[in-house]
């Protein structure tokens, strides 16, 4: 074939661009297990960092099998559920879904004094995209021992704040059963108290979308696990 040819030109393109995408592929996929790992690595830190626990770098996988003694899922009864394992269920998509339809996952920690603590996941949307994290009870069922959140897109400065300390630190000792009622926590402006006397945390100051999205978030992924913390309240 004519170097010189449009033709030779054109099917030396199509076949550069084969070879190299084919390459890409397969360095994808040699890659997609290790990707995976890290995702979950990522994961189990941020489970364990609602309990308060700090994993060293490298350390979150270990770590998350030492401290997570235990993790099953529950319906909107309280009722463990069977061949569903807990780290698998998708919270994004079952936070669209109706309470009763539900996989609701539970992660049991028991911390290095003996204390169990109850972590559930939160998922939600912010202003820029979607905004998730985890809380963990105390075996009452009510009192909240920590909390983690973060998000995808929220803006730095503003939204992006809930992600820190300053903001998380202030759910630790928040009851969600003030009463005799089930009231998920309340994120409001800072100065303002709910009207229905639930416990409440201080939103962030310009970032006021965000806040809401936390509230909201607490509000619809919580409340379908009210009665699986009745009844650790019941047995406390």
């Amino acid at each position: 074939m004519n170097k010189q040819s449009n033709a030779y030109t054109i099917v030396y393109i199509i076949v550069l661009v084969v070879l190299v995408g084919t390459a890409l592929a397969a360095t994808s996929l040699a890659l997609k297990p290790r990707q995976q790992e890290n995702v979950d690595a990522d994961k189990m830190g941020q489970i364990l960092a609602a309990a308060l626990i700090t994993p060293a770098k490298g350390e979150a996988v270990a770590d998350f099998g030492k401290y997570i003694t235990d993790q099953y899922v529950v319906n909107a009864e309280g009722e463990k559920v069977a061949g569903v394992e807990a780290f698998g269920v998708d919270v994004a998509a079952q936070s669209k879904l109706h309470a009763d339809k539900r996989e609701l996952p539970v992660y049991v920690c028991t911390l290095a004094d003996g204390a169990v603590k109850y972590i559930l996941p939160v998922y939600g949307a912010g202003l820029w995209g979607p905004i998730w994290g985890y809380v963990a009870f105390d075996a009452d069922g009510s009192t909240v021992y920590g909390a983690y959140f973060a998000h995808q897109g929220e803006t730095p400065g503003l939204g992006a704040e809930i992600e820190k300390p300053a903001f998380s630190d202030q759910f630790k000792g928040k009851q969600v059963f003030r009463d005799g009622r089930f009231r998920p926590i309340a994120v409001v402006k800072a100065g303002q108290k709910p009207l229905d006397g639930e416990d409440y945390v201080d939103g962030i100051s310009g970032g006021t979308i965000t806040s809401k999205g936390v509230g909201a978030m607490l509000d619809n992924c919580l409340t379908p696990y009210r009665k699986f913390l009745s009844k650790l309240k019941v047995e406390s």
